[in-house]
């Protein structure tokens, strides 16, 4: 089934430009452009698109703040924020109001596509150069639990230099996360759910928990759904960080961490 997506940009150009990338893809389908936050909104509840593409800066209602009311009311729909900005405050809003990833509009258009098809999935995906802001917060969170890949300039879904995949959100407190719905439900949580909120919290891949705990992925894509629902979050960022504020994650033994999610 192809991936429905939804572009919302001010730019006329920039709309076309999204559209013709990525019509281009078997898989994937542009089902509508807005040229504000609100008529994102209006064309979220219409089109029930899977993934949003989301501009910041739109006459009217932002893109953070229409993030934060279309996951309020479709939490299955994806958000990721395509931006020529990387301020922190825009950072960190984003992802603690639900956002699934935040790239930079200039990473080239493949990254783009498989952001696309990793945010369906249930990852999150965050530009090199934005993750180094997520990556100082939660070193001063949890004194350096999260090192990047040397020489990676950050992860994917995979390794290398494709948007970085990474377990940690922040707001104006750290500790407190601001997303639809967040709660504090680690209490509930199964002995199973934890051992993956803390591999999700680590950063690995849905397939590299599988491998890890001899599980399919369909069981690990189940868990960390039950995860979300316990925690009363959206994502693996926000997941990630309850688990953190509460101390669930401990310090990684030399070695081990990854830098896939």
């Amino acid at each position: 089934m192809s991936i429905r997506i939804l572009i919302a940009d001010d730019q006329l150009l920039m709309l076309e430009g999204l559209r013709t990338i990525l019509e281009v893809e078997p898989d994937l389908q542009v089902v509508g452009t807005a040229k504000s936050g609100q008529e994102a909104v209006d064309l979220a509840g219409r089109m029930q698109p899977h993934v949003i593409l989301m501009d910041i800066r739109m006459p009217g209602m932002d893109g953070v703040a229409a993030t934060r009311i279309i996951k309020e009311r479709w939490p299955e729909q994806q958000v990721i924020i395509l931006t020529t900005y990387d301020h922190d405050e825009y950072v960190f809003q984003a992802l603690s109001n639900g956002a699934a990833g935040y790239l930079l509009k200039d990473l080239p258009a493949q990254r783009l596509v498989e952001a696309i098809r990793g945010v369906r999935e249930g990852g999150t995906f965050i530009s090199p150069q934005v993750a180094s802001k997520v990556v100082t917060e939660l070193a001063r969170l949890r004194g350096g639990l999260y090192e990047p890949e040397p020489g990676g300039g950050g992860a994917g879904s995979g390794r290398g230099s494709r948007p970085d995949v990474l377990p940690g959100s922040a707001s104006k407190d750290p500790g407190r996360l601001e997303g639809p719905g967040a709660r504090d439900g680690l209490d509930e949580l199964t002995e199973r759910e934890i051992e993956v909120l803390r591999l999700v919290a680590q950063g690995h891949s849905n397939k590299e928990i599988a491998a890890r705990l001899f599980l399919t992925e369909g069981t690990v894509k189940n868990h960390i759904s039950s995860i979300y629902s316990k925690l009363g979050t959206s994502n693996r960022v926000q997941a990630a960080l309850q688990a953190r504020r509460r101390g669930l994650i401990q310090e990684p033994a030399a070695g081990e961490g990854s830098s896939d999610a």
